[in-house]
């Protein structure tokens, strides 16, 4: 492989600006995270941990094996939504390390509203259990939780994708294989009981954790009798008379014990075998990365920059390098794992679109992780284009990822639009992660772009009715529908809707890429598989 030979001048006053700018774009991000991390009011907290409990983080902590990386996702969900009241929605997911093997942890935060799920708590649950059966990650669920939040239960209960798919998707998991450990360390109320019910096996903390379908409320309005908690649900009752857990636990650190001690004879099922390389460090300062993202999404960015400072030693090896140059592919490593990688250096075309096509076919039919690097205006529009037949083109790209049967990990370091956000595996062609700099925009099109044709549009409408628009009503409608794209565009508003699975420091891409592909080795690679291809 060659070295990427970078022409960024980092002594440059536009580099410096750049860089600035961005650091106080990304402290703005750290306090927000950090807000965030913090749960519930001080007051539940308080109350959490006088009562014995550790808070979800450093239960997480102490489950996972020492000094290695909790990759936590969705950290923001939820932001901006119900005044904040819910944060990170109040629930904990992200992949861990336990006994050497990589799992998936599901935390319920109970100084969040008790712990109960919003809508967006439970997109948040079922995108972990979704990367959990994609990549065959055992799953640890750690309970405290008052089910649904009643006030929301419309929007929470019924659908297929609402909070009985959790128990649905535990089931198919443990079919296949894939082991599901329920702690509970709180309450497990209503539907919320098939949690640690459905689990392969479950830990129990003596007179903390609490099991059951109804409450004594619930029980005394709807038969007349009185119960205590402890007697209708509580740890022994379920691991002397139930049988609904299988180990009593003194505390919430004697659970967290137990179960790593379960995970002692629980096997690391890895499936593929990717040829590791020793990891090196990228040649250039993945810090440089500041004065490089774009702040300004009409200011060009040559991704071979972004690709120098994430992968091993900054080398590179380019396909195609001289055809379709606003994409760029060509394979690299990633903390010694080969990738192939798949970035935006300007609009799409035809020959991009056909270059993006061989290059994913290539990297299925050897079985190699694919990165794409999105920054992104979308395919190029035109009669010329058109005739070209540039949707035919695209539709090649959009089978070729749909179906590419490796893992696809995706990372959104500047502007994602349109449909160039599909052909470069957008949320809805299922990367096993996806990720966004805090500078990202994503969208259907550009504010500029909306506002421009929507501005058209009206005056279209307004002169078949006899009616013209003023220049001040334009210019008004333009300014309203860019406000209205800018707000909606923003990497806060796609991460508090969870279409994402988190806003990442630059500098944590290559960290988080490389945590994506070890965890994707469980699962299989099932390689090149195509459709039927419009010629």
């Amino acid at each position: 492989m060659q070295r990427i030979q970078s022409k960024i001048k980092t002594e440059s006053v536009e580099f410096k600006k750049n860089k600035e700018a961005y650091e106080h774009l990304l402290q703005e991000f750290r306090d927000r995270t950090e807000q965030f991390k913090q749960g519930g009011p001080e007051k539940m907290r308080k109350l959490h941990t006088d009562r014995g409990k550790l808070l979800p983080r450093a239960r997480i902590e102490a489950v996972l094996d020492k000094d290695t990386e909790f990759l936590e996702l969705s950290t923001l969900a939820a932001y901006n939504i119900r005044n904040n009241e819910f944060p990170a929605a109040g629930l904990i997911t992200g992949i861990g390390t336990v006994q050497g093997k990589k799992v998936l942890i599901i935390a319920n935060d109970a100084t969040v509203k008790g712990g109960t799920y919003t809508s967006e708590a439970i997109k948040k649950h079922l995108r972990a259990q979704q990367i959990a059966m994609e990549n065959r990650l055992p799953c640890i669920y750690l309970v405290d939780s008052g089910g649904v939040f009643l006030p929301e239960q419309a929007e929470s209960f019924p659908d297929r994708n609402h909070f009985g798919r959790f128990f649905y998707n535990q089931a198919r998991m443990s079919a296949e294989g894939i082991p599901q450990i329920a702690i509970v360390m709180g309450t497990s109320t209503a539907g919320g009981a098939y949690v640690p019910a459905m689990s392969d096996e479950t830990i129990i903390v003596k007179k903390q954790g609490s099991i059951f379908l109804g409450g004594p409320p619930l029980v005394k309005a709807a038969i007349g009798q009185t119960v205590t908690i402890e007697e209708l649900g509580g740890a022994e009752m379920h691991t002397a008379i139930s049988g609904v857990a299988d180990y009593l636990a003194d505390n919430d650190a004697h659970a967290l014990e137990l179960c790593r001690n379960i995970f002692e004879n629980i096997k690391n099922q890895r499936t593929e075998q990717l040829e590791r390389q020793t990891p090196e460090d990228p040649f250039y300062d993945p810090k440089e990365l500041y004065g490089i993202a774009p702040l300004d999404l009409r200011r060009a960015v040559d991704v071979r920059e972004i690709i120098a400072r994430i992968v091993d030693g900054s080398l590179f090896n380019e396909f195609k390098s001289r055809y379709a140059s606003t994409l760029v592919t060509g394979f690299a490593r990633i903390d010694g794992y080969p990738v192939g990688i798949i970035g935006n250096n300007g609009i799409l075309f035809s020959e991009s679109a056909l270059k993006g096509t061989h290059f994913i076919e290539l990297c299925a039919s050897r079985k190699i992780p694919i990165l794409f690097l999105q920054n992104i205006m979308g395919f190029m529009v035109g009669k010329q284009y058109e005739q070209g037949g540039i949707a035919k083109d695209g539709a090649k790209m959009v089978h070729a990822v749909a179906n590419a049967g490796v893992p696809l990990f995706t990372v959104i370091f500047g502007g994602s639009f349109g449909a160039g956000n599909y052909a470069m595996a957008g949320r809805a062609y299922d990367p096993r992660l996806l990720f966004m700099w805090p500078n990202a925009k994503i969208s259907v099109m550009g504010g500029a772009q909306a506002a421009g044709v929507l501005s058209i549009v009206k005056q279209e409408q307004m002169e078949r009715e006899g009616k013209t628009m003023t220049d001040q009503e334009k210019a008004i409608l333009q300014k309203t529908i860019m406000d209205k794209y800018d707000y909606e565009g923003s990497p806060y508003y796609s991460t508090a809707r969870l279409w994402d699975d988190g806003i990442i420091d630059p500098v944590n891409t290559r960290k988080y890429i490389s945590i994506g592909i070890e965890s994707s080795l469980n699962s299989t690679y099932t390689g090149l598989k195509n459709g039927v291809f419009r010629m």
